[in-house]
């Protein structure tokens, strides 16, 4: 990898000819090692693809929904590419063949035991900077959700595992953290 760095900093080649087996994203030139989901992070994704995917079909939509991993390269730089659990892109001129270019519309995290930090703070400000309507965290561990919806606030409407929240992108789609199978 030494030969693709610059300035000490990783670049979208050094991530795009990392092993298949490693799972990591790409900030500012750092690397950042991503833990393997566990079955309740996988349930929870599950559940918001499938709720999501039956919306846009049902109301004919143009968005499409990416689960993680999905490469999205929100700047023109060449050192920053994430790996959103959910991606929602509505203009369909941001997707190419590796993933994304451009900040997607809808962001949903799942928070890692391991490395809360990540989705609350460096992802967060990521995503503000870069442009994204609306992110959610999901957090299984204390079973609450922050949304950002940042076309109004820069702060986050909190909600627990038995709220049923709101999408603010859309007019009609609700996310009922009951119906979760967990």
């Amino acid at each position: 990898m030494e030969s693709a760095r610059i300035n000490n900093c990783f670049t979208e080649e050094d991530y795009y000819n990392l092993p298949d087996d490693m799972h990591a994203e790409l900030i500012d030139g750092k690397f950042y090692d991503m833990a393997s989901p566990n079955r309740t992070h996988q349930e929870i994704v599950g559940y918001f693809i499938k709720k999501i995917g039956n919306y846009i079909d049902a109301e004919k939509g143009s968005c499409k929904i990416y689960p993680g991993p999905f490469a999205v390269k929100l700047f023109n730089d060449r050192n920053t590419i994430v790996e959103p659990d959910i991606s929602v892109i509505c203009d369909p001129d941001k997707l190419t063949d590796k993933g994304c270019s451009g900040a997607p519309d809808w962001i949903v995290e799942v928070a890692s035991p391991t490395n809360t930090a990540h989705d609350y703070v460096r992802k967060l400000n990521l995503y503000v900077k870069a442009g994204v309507r609306e992110y959610w965290i999901v957090d299984p561990m204390v079973r609450e959700i922050s949304v950002y919806y940042f076309e109004q606030s820069s702060f986050p409407t909190s909600y627990t595992f038995e709220d049923k929240v709101k999408v603010n992108i859309y007019d009609t789609l609700w996310i009922d953290f009951q119906e979760l199978p967990l």
